[in-house]
């Protein structure tokens, strides 16, 4: 089963607040679907649940989910002690040239626009079922916040465009990090801002820090 996509901001925000306190087992059961026993290999499958009940419609494409809206879904596991349990990812590290010239024009950007979190208790002492899922905020980065957003994916992306993209790491960035994202090390996906018709290297991905995420459900 699959709702369609809301008409308007409202119309999303009146949905995803009728999951406000809902155990996972309760959405489940409106979706017509089983849930598993574990997320351990099923990661993806709560986020995917989301997005078929708040109707969003982008799928992998690389827009926002809410495509007529211009706002992303991204799920916030919280740990027991009311702080997200790990980093949030963004969107792929594109590693062509010509993506790595602007920030306004950039997917991170185009992702972080304006985005609705939804918390979910994530505690491992809590089976899948009866993890409840917390309320819903709608937020767009601040002039400070998006300022150093920018200068992270700056800094990241001056490195790549030197060739240097296996010389960054997790530590870098305040708010906005660059890891590697791929099943295993054979992996590889071609990097053109290196010397050589065929450097190779990890794919990578933009993730947001666990602090930042948990600033933006603190202030809300």
């Amino acid at each position: 089963m699959k709702y369609q996509a809301p008409a308007n901001k409202q119309e999303l925000m009146q949905r995803a607040n009728t999951l406000t306190g809902t155990t996972v087992q309760q959405l489940a059961n409106k979706m017509e679907v089983d849930v598993p026993e574990s997320l351990v290999h099923a990661k993806g499958w709560f986020g995917n649940l989301l997005e078929q009940y708040l109707g969003a419609e982008a799928a992998s494409a690389p827009e926002p989910d809410f495509i007529n809206l211009g706002i992303e879904l991204k799920t916030i596991p919280i740990a027991e002690n009311g702080k997200p349990k790990e980093s949030t990812y963004i969107c792929v590290a594109q590693l062509e040239p010509a993506a790595l010239s602007s920030w306004e024009d950039s997917l991170v950007k185009h992702k972080l626009t304006e985005v609705l979190w939804i918390p979910f208790e994530a505690s491992k002492t809590i089976p899948v079922a009866l993890r409840r899922i917390g309320s819903p905020i709608l937020w767009k980065p601040d002039f400070e916040q998006e300022r150093q957003l920018k200068n992270d994916w700056q800094e990241l992306c001056d490195l790549i465009a030197l060739g240097d993209v296996d010389k960054i790491s997790s530590s870098m960035g305040t708010y906005l990090q660059m890891r590697p994202k791929a099943a295993n090390a054979s992996s590889l996906t071609i990097d053109k801002n290196q010397p050589g018709s065929n450097a190779l290297t990890l794919p990578r991905g933009f993730y947001l820090r666990p602090s930042f995420t948990h600033s933006i459900i603190s202030s809300n």
